[in-house]
Order: structure tokens, then sequence, then C-alpha cells
């Protein structure tokens, strides 16, 4: 049995450790995390998914970003505790993340990740969306919340200013 809830100012550290636990060493010099400092993350996107013994198994964040001047929700990190992979935390994570995110009223999701793994959900290529270096193309996946969102939508992927 698991509890789905959204992340709290004190989960952070927790989550945190997660993320060191499954990511490389070095991970927040990516280029998505350099479009991530300073800009708050999207709160009501971002959950984690406790077990019964209230252990943190898995996480999701989300986070605002420009492609072309248009607004995009960026998706990631997704992390699942290394003991609980497999069991489709991540999926259930991805799935509902996205349904409440389409509720709110976002248009388009970007991510940079693997096209197999993302496919199932609907991610496809973008082309024409293009992160900061080194990010390769191939990763570049996006999916569209409403019919239509990615139409005419290109360029380079810059931090959000409110």
């Amino acid at each position: 049995m698991y509890q789905l809830e959204e992340e709290t100012d004190a989960d952070w550290w927790e989550v945190e450790a997660l993320y060191d636990l499954c990511f490389a060493p070095g991970r927040t010099a990516l280029s998505s995390y350099r479009l991530r400092d300073g800009v708050a993350k999207v709160a009501e996107l971002c959950l984690v998914l406790r077990d019964e013994t209230n252990t943190l198994a898995a996480v999701i964040r989300y986070w605002p970003v420009l492609v072309g001047g248009a607004r995009v929700l960026l998706l990631g990190p997704v992390a699942v505790h290394p003991t609980r992979q497999g069991e489709g935390l991540g999926g259930i994570l991805i799935l509902e993340s996205l349904s409440e995110a389409r509720r709110l009223g976002w248009e388009r999701v970007l991510l940079v990740g693997d096209a197999p793994y993302y496919r199932r959900f609907g991610f496809t290529k973008r082309t024409g969306v293009i992160m900061p270096p080194p990010t390769n193309p191939d990763r570049v996946l996006g999916l569209e919340l409403q019919p239509g969102a990615w139409e005419g939508v290109a360029g380079d992927v810059t931090k959000f200013h409110e």
C-alpha cells in the first residue's frame, strides 16, 4: 500500500537524498538543473510516494520553462528507490501528475529522457526544441496535454521568468 502526496518543505532532504541515490554524481550540473536554478517548482505537481512504513519510495518534480517564449512544463527528475524499481511506481507518479497538470490548465510538457520508456505515456521526440548543451537532441521529448499545444512551439528552452 502506497500513499501519494504533494511534496512538502519537510520532505526536501529525503527527496534530495533519493535523487542522489538514483542519479550519478554531478546531476545538478546537467542542463535541466540550470533551467531550474532560482525558479520555483510547480508545487502542485511535485509528488512523493511513500510505502506503509512511511519510507519514501518514489518522487517526481516539475518546473516551468519557456520554449521560444511559450510556457512549458519541464518534467523531472523522477526517481524510484532502487529497492522499489520494477513495481510501476514511476509510471504511477507520471500518470497522476500529468492528469493533474492537465486539470490545472498546463498545455504541454517537456523532458529529457529515454524515448522507449516515456513513449508509453505519449511522449515523442521534439525536433526544433533546443535544450542548453550538452543535451542529446534525441532525448528531448514532449507531450501535448491539450490538442495541438506543441504546434508552432519551437526554439531555445530558457528559464521561466515571472
